[in-house]
């Protein structure tokens, strides 16, 4: 079973358990969902269950904690996918950079040789970032790591 991680004095990665009161409302916001998903609406109860039920199955799927504040989710998938949503009011505080420099090392410890995300072509703020940690655009979406 996987454990809680900690990221650095502020961030800890926290073992995803059901907690859909304070989840629906990151994926209420239609900037992110757009963001993320590139949808329009916003998500509802039945398909936020479903979506973490399909990560915490076929990943590892993680809360990100910021200064004792739940924020956003992580998964690493064992195919090396990536997904990361950081709530709009926690953007910009560096948090995405430094959660996923600990799925790198994650995945090092898996022995997953590489690692991708998909971003939106419109999505330069996550473009950005991965970027900064060294991943290269392969593609329109496509973003990856050779660990």
């Amino acid at each position: 079973m996987m454990k809680n991680r900690i990221v650095d004095e502020e961030i800890m990665l926290v073992r995803y358990y059901p907690n859909y009161k304070t989840t629906l409302e990151w994926y209420q916001d239609l900037p992110l969902c757009k963001q993320v998903d590139n949808r329009d609406t916003a998500y509802d109860l039945d398909l936020l269950k479903r979506m973490y039920k399909y990560l915490n199955k076929h990943g590892d799927l993680f809360y990100i904690k910021y200064k004792n504040r739940l924020c956003g989710d992580v998964c690493l998938q064992p195919s090396g996918e990536v997904n990361i949503v950081i709530a709009k009011p926690f953007q910009n505080k560096h948090i995405g950079r430094r959660v996923i420099k600990e799925i790198i090392q994650l995945a090092k410890e898996k022995q997953i040789p590489e690692l991708h995300a998909e971003i939106y072509a419109f999505n330069t703020q996550s473009q950005k970032m991965f970027q900064s940690i060294g991943f290269a655009k392969v593609d329109d979406e496509q973003y990856a790591l050779v660990i």
